[in-house]
């Protein structure tokens, strides 16, 4: 006996009905559960020495109206040295929610607006000092007048480092919906470049492997 194509469509409308219904369902438990509560340290706790890196001078703030254009829950910038020489400064902002739609200002585009030109860019490996799993990271060097920079810069939170800011707002949908968390903090170093670029490079990294070890505290895996 067939079935008639009247009952056919019946069905399928009833298995799209209860799909919507519990669609709705879910998306209102997920609205009213929020955000999964995280304990972190403040950045501003982060220690004054990195390895051989030893902080100079006092953390920086923002004037008002940049940090009105950040809005990021926690941030730090400062600079660190080493003992023989070469300083590279360091930008950490942490946003504890981005369902709201406050996320990272890129690089890409508060560099450029502040008339900054970035060129050479590339991906390069950060090997965390405490041997967890290396991560690509955002490579430019950037100019300003006759002032030059080298740029590194990747995404961190949620116990991943990545490079690539559409992976990362991939990976924060998913944990969003996976785990309550849309929590992370956009990593930024950078240092002058007076000669090689290579030197500048190394420099940078050496920072960025002891950084990344000691960042999980402030912004949670």
């Amino acid at each position: 006996m067939k079935t008639k194509p009247s009952a056919i469509i019946s069905w399928r409308y009833g298995l799209l009905l209860a799909a919507l219904v519990l669609s709705g369902v879910f998306i209102n438990l997920w609205e009213r559960a929020g955000e999964a509560h995280i304990e972190r340290r403040a950045l501003k706790d982060l220690p004054a020495q990195l390895g051989s890196w030893q902080q100079r001078g006092n953390d920086q703030r923002f004037t008002p109206e940049v940090e009105n254009i950040l809005r990021a829950d926690d941030y730090v910038t400062r600079a660190y040295a080493l003992p023989e020489g070469g300083v590279v400064s360091i930008y950490v902002g942490y946003y504890r929610t981005q369902r709201t739609g406050i996320t990272y200002h890129s690089p890409l585009n508060c560099l450029p607006g502040s008339g900054w030109s970035m060129s050479n860019p590339a991906r390069i490996m950060i090997q965390p000092s405490d041997g967890s799993r290396p991560f690509e990271a955002n490579r430019y060097l950037v100019q300003n007048g006759n002032h030059k920079e080298l740029l590194v810069y990747w995404y961190q939170g949620r116990g991943r480092a990545v490079a690539s800011e559409y992976w990362d707002k991939f990976y924060t949908v998913l944990d969003s919906a996976r785990r309550r968390r849309s929590d992370g903090a956009m990593v930024r170093l950078m240092t002058p470049v007076a000669g090689d670029e290579a030197d500048a490079l190394r420099l940078t990294t050496d920072l960025a492997r002891e950084m990344s070890a000691a960042l999980p505290a402030y912004v949670p895996d």
